[in-house]
């Protein structure tokens, strides 16, 4: 049970709107949040791939273990939609989106009376997106030497997410090294040109 005026979270799937401004759902009414959150400034959280980084897996035994992880943060601001319509197309959104292409389950040829009464037990509601913020921990607080060992013991590992952060943290060491190179090369470009 929440306590009123703490911290309260709820699981829920969440959809972007065509203009990428709003993010759309619904709450259960049975779940008391839907009842104080309009106007209130509010984060949803994507949680990406995260996974354990031992110390074992580095060259020292100074280190201390860490957890990797890729998120991001939307913030912003409640608006409850009573519109029946409005909600049903969200609805609708979440099941072209979830289910398998080619599934025999279309929402719109559910009985209506049915869909009438389920809909009454659901509190539309839409989020303004404020700010978004990515946030990632992928080891990049240690050298570069210490990454790529942890990029090759994560290719090791069967786990989704294991493998996912190797790609992830590789990527980025790719990012950065490209990034220096070309700048590298862009000063030696200057200077020779400087010197004409």
């Amino acid at each position: 049970m929440a306590i009123i005026g703490g911290p309260f979270a709820t699981h829920l799937p969440l959809s972007l709107d065509k203009n990428r401004e709003y993010l759309i759902g619904h709450f259960a009414r049975p779940n008391p949040q839907w009842k104080d959150i309009e106007k209130q400034e509010v984060l949803a959280i994507f949680q990406g791939p995260h996974c354990y980084i031992s110390p074992s897996w580095y060259e020292t035994p100074t280190t201390v273990l860490t957890w990797n992880y890729v998120a991001v943060h939307v913030y912003g601001q409640v608006e409850l939609v009573d519109d029946v319509q409005k909600v049903m197309n969200s609805l609708t959104d979440l099941v072209l989106k979830y289910e398998e292409p080619g599934s025999s389950y279309q929402l719109d040829q559910v009985d209506a009376n049915y869909i009438a009464g389920l809909s009454k037990g659901i509190q539309g509601f839409r989020i303004k997106i404020t700010r978004i913020e990515g946030k990632a921990k992928l080891s990049q607080n240690h050298p570069a030497e210490r990454q790529e060992l942890v990029i090759k013991r994560l290719e090791t590992m069967t786990g989704e997410d294991e493998r996912k952060i190797a790609y992830t943290t590789l990527a980025r060491l790719w990012l950065i090294y490209t990034h220096k190179a070309a700048m590298a090369a862009l000063s030696r470009t200057s200077k020779s040109q400087s010197h004409k």
